[in-house]
């Protein structure tokens, strides 16, 4: 049984095909620490994944990156819709932010986008 406030297996974007394709067909947002792209995958639930260059600071810098993006998206995976694949790159002026601050600044790249539509 899934738990509520997880990040299950089903959730994380791993194949270099579904990256791709959320760069080249999704929609686009940039924000103060990330840039994000996004498009609808036809599943029930929503997926995430994060692009960082080996060049993007040191390890521990990009591996504690993308485990605060990871945390943002499992604590209000709740509040975006569902159904999308989403990448996140965080931006080269990354000055580790909250995840409840990534979390509110995702909700809004994606909401403008919907609000549009």
């Amino acid at each position: 049984m899934p738990k509520p406030h997880g990040f299950s297996r089903e959730e994380r974007l791993r194949s270099k095909g579904d990256f791709d394709r959320a760069f080249r067909e999704g929609t686009r947002g940039w924000g103060k620490w990330f840039s994000v792209a996004y498009r609808a995958n036809g599943l029930e639930r929503s997926r995430l994944g994060v692009a960082l260059p080996r060049g993007w600071g040191k390890a521990v810098a990009r591996n504690r990156a993308k485990r605060l993006i990871r945390e943002a998206f499992r604590t209000h995976k709740h509040e975006l819709p569902s159904g999308i694949d989403l990448v996140v790159v965080p931006a080269a002026n990354w000055q580790e932010p909250r995840p409840d601050e990534i979390a509110v600044e995702l909700i809004r790249l994606i909401s403008l986008d919907q609000r549009g539509s």
